[in-house]
């Protein structure tokens, strides 16, 4: 087929052609955004879900439905290596120039960059100088405690304030939450509780791997009840089917039964796969309709361009005893995995896994679905480590 209108989109937060699957949160997301928008309490967001389920995809998403209903919107991703403040002080800062200029600009608007000004000069945020180039001061004794929480708070009251000034509102979007400290994280929960109670116009929308409602619950008790933390997993298979045969049919090709029937069993239904094997059977395929035999014949290309890129660069992250860790928990049959089975396996006492186990979680390659229980964060690694190390390395104690 044609390589130029290729529907499929393999990529890191990339927009497949059809988001199937996913009316049900957007629907959710919808309600949301009107809601506060109309001045009624709502509990923000925090999607949850492996790597590859399309948290991205639907944060932009939600995002590109925000802009068009009027927020005004700032994206933050979170980082090992990067604090929270300086990150959405660079963005919020971008909103409030935006409503600076506007016709009637108001006192809320004023203080509200008076405030930012102080949380800037508090956390020696390098973002430009935004009291000499508006002749307006740092706000003296608001969101300069040097304490997170309590500046943190100042802040997104006064930027929903100033919203509130002008009837707009303000979406914070953020992905990758696990990344940022407990600290932060209950910094952003205090500020959300905050902007609840006083019914403003500002709604958090985040995305996060599945250890997140338990890192939220952690560090705040009220969490479960001021976040709603919907899973976002594989697509069933007539999601699946109909996220490869809308897109293709628009182009005029089809796939055939077979052809959908394997896809899903090869890729149990996670987006991120569906759309490499969608890709490929595209470019291999000479005529319509797409047949298994062209699935068959890419798969090897597939599989080889996953380990090379999706599941290698995540590899190489690793250290010899995190690998061998990690190449445990693909030889273990049973599921959920116990840290118990893996010590067996590897022939050492558990109490001497603690390490490597918490490395491995913040590194965001596995969690703890439950005490005691562990699981890949990445869908198919164990078929990856089977691959790429044949052998478990077993280590005498």
């Amino acid at each position: 087929m044609d390589e130029i209108t290729n529907p499929f989109s393999p990529g890191a937060g990339s927009r497949p052609p059809a988001l199937a699957g996913r009316e049900e949160i957007l629907h959710q997301a919808h309600v949301l955004l009107e809601r506060v928008k109309q001045g009624r309490p709502e509990k923000s967001i925090l999607l949850t879900g492996l790597r590859g389920v399309g948290k991205t995809v639907l944060l932009n998403a939600i995002e590109r439905m925000a802009v068009d209903t009027g927020y005004h919107t700032l994206a933050i991703e979170g980082r090992e290596d990067q604090p929270l403040a300086p990150l959405i002080a660079q963005y919020l800062r971008k909103v409030l120039i935006a409503l600076y200029p506007a016709p009637g600009v108001g006192e809320k608007t004023r203080q509200a960059l008076a405030v930012l000004g102080s949380f800037i000069s508090t956390f020696s945020v390098s973002v430009g100088e935004v009291g000499l180039k508006m002749d307006i001061a740092a706000a003296r004794g608001r969101a300069d405690s040097g304490n997170l929480e309590i500046d943190l708070q100042e802040l997104l009251v006064a930027a929903a304030e100033a919203a509130a000034e002008h009837h707009k509102a303000i979406a914070i979007f953020i992905d990758e939450v696990q990344y940022f400290s407990a600290s932060e994280l209950s910094a952003i929960l205090a500020a959300m509780h905050k902007i609840q109670q006083l019914e403003l116009p500002l709604v958090l929308v985040g995305a996060g791997l599945p250890t997140l409602p338990a890192m939220a619950g952690d560090a705040k008790s009220y969490a479960e009840r001021l976040i709603s933390f919907p899973e976002i997993g594989p697509l069933s298979a007539m999601d699946t089917a109909k996220a490869l045969r809308d897109p293709a049919l628009a182009e005029g090709i089809a796939f055939d039964d077979h052809s959908l029937e394997e896809i899903f069993k090869l890729t149990s239904g996670y987006p991120y796969f569906v759309q490499e094997w969608g890709s490929e059977a595209w470019v291999q395929a000479v005529s319509s309709p797409i047949s298994l035999n062209v699935i068959q014949q890419c798969t090897p290309r597939v599989i080889a361009r996953l380990d090379r890129n999706f599941f290698r660069v995540r590899y190489d992250r690793l250290t010899p005893g995190e690998k061998n860790f990690l190449r445990a928990m693909a030889e273990c049959r049973r599921s959920p995995i116990r840290t118990g089975d893996l010590a067996e396996l590897l022939k050492v006492r558990v109490s001497t896994l603690g390490p490597l186990r918490s490395k491995l979680i913040n590194k965001g390659m596995i969690y703890s679905p439950a005490h005691g229980e562990l699981a890949y964060s990445v869908p198919l690694f164990g078929d990856f480590m089977k691959r790429v190390m044949p052998k478990l390395a077993r280590t005498e104690n």
